[in-house]
């Protein structure tokens, strides 16, 4: 397994999650209460496959300190998305803007720390 192309491959699959959670906030932040199901599910999956992907490159053939940086932050939106699911979506409440800024805030800091880390292993 070659570093350089696990975060590439990490940073396209968050890059497709990110899309999902634009759609989601911008439908949050135009009224309604909560996505489809089907739609925060797809969010979550495509972010989670990127995360293990991440972690499991961690574990075996190491991660440079910037992508490690950004496993952390992720792990960290990971865990804010779980409550935004879990707390709130699966309850039918709505879902509180101020968590879905910083559980997004913190997903960009660490999708840019990921797309230099990326950057720099290519050797670009």
């Amino acid at each position: 397994m070659e570093p350089a192309l696990v975060l590439k491959t990490a940073t396209v699959l968050l890059a497709l999650g990110a899309l999902g959670g634009l759609v989601m906030a911008g439908m949050r932040f135009a009224g309604q209460p909560h996505p489809p199901a089907w739609l925060a599910m797809l969010h979550g999956s495509v972010a989670a496959a990127a995360l293990t992907l991440l972690i499991y490159a961690a574990a075996t053939v190491g991660l440079p300190a910037l992508a490690l940086g950004a496993l952390i932050l992720f792990l960290i939106a990971g865990a804010g998305g779980a409550v935004l699911n879990l707390r709130y979506h699966w309850k039918m409440l709505a879902l509180p803007k101020w968590l879905i800024v910083v559980h997004a805030g913190v997903a960009v800091l660490g999708f840019a720390l990921l797309v230099i880390a990326a950057w720099a292993a290519s050797g670009a």
